[in-house]
């Protein structure tokens, strides 16, 4: 399925953008009477016919509508350190998309070795994720924030702060009830401090266990994804 986003609501014949009228003519090199897939990254999926293939104003007919596609029982919120190498933080995000995360907040801990972040940029790697992945909801991402305005925030279900000092018998997946949302923190690669350990704590968060091994920031961040989209399966 060739899935392409779209910005708004479609009406019955829709004009694409021009980034993605030249990737479904030049790249692709569909043309009229071929179906392809939009979507709002909301949901939805609108099952549309090439009408007009033109390269920078592709014309596209909807002919099925559907809602709430792949809609899950469960929302995911990660707070995740950026990586000093941004590749690895653009890693993250793209297969965090690809299981199914809902919000991503990069989180500016004590010990982050960056703190300034490109939302554009990244929003186009969740963006290139959801297409790719075949999903119909797109991931939010927030604004970078500092760690003790974010935890001071008001969270409704369970609140996972995953860290190298927790008991290892403390593992998330014991922790984690499912069909719940779920808030989860992962550190930097010099992990938590103290002093954000015992904020963490105070404003109810629960310290978790990702496993005896010693992972990586972005790791650490896709092995909490996976966890609570398998124990969702």
């Amino acid at each position: 399925m060739e899935l392409f986003y779209i910005d708004r609501q479609p009406s019955e014949f829709f004009t694409l953008s021009e980034e993605e009228s030249k990737h479904i003519s030049r790249v692709l090199r569909f043309g009229k009477g071929d179906f392809i897939f939009l979507t709002t990254g909301k949901g939805d999926l609108y099952k549309a016919e090439i009408t007009d293939d033109h390269p920078k104003a592709c014309v596209v007919k909807i002919i099925e509508t559907r809602h709430q596609v792949g809609k899950k029982n469960y929302s995911l919120h990660i707070a995740i350190a950026p990586t000093k190498n941004s590749d690895r933080f653009e890693w993250f995000l793209e297969k965090a998309t690809e299981i199914g995360v809902d919000e991503i907040t990069p989180l500016i801990c004590e010990h982050s070795e960056r703190r300034v972040i490109k939302d554009e940029r990244l929003n186009k790697v969740l963006l290139a994720a959801m297409k790719q992945s075949g999903r119909c909801y797109l991931p939010k991402l927030n604004e970078a924030a500092p760690f003790s305005k974010f935890i001071s925030q008001p969270f409704s279900n369970r609140k996972f702060i995953c860290s190298t000092d927790t008991d290892k018998n403390r593992l998330l997946k014991n922790l984690y009830l499912t069909e719940k949302d779920a808030l989860i923190l992962i550190g930097p690669e010099g992990d938590f401090s103290k002093n954000e350990l015992d904020l963490a704590v105070k404003n109810k968060f629960e310290m978790a266990s990702l496993g005896e091994s010693r992972l990586r920031t972005e790791t650490a961040g896709i092995v909490a994804c996976h966890t609570i989209s398998l124990l969702n399966q």
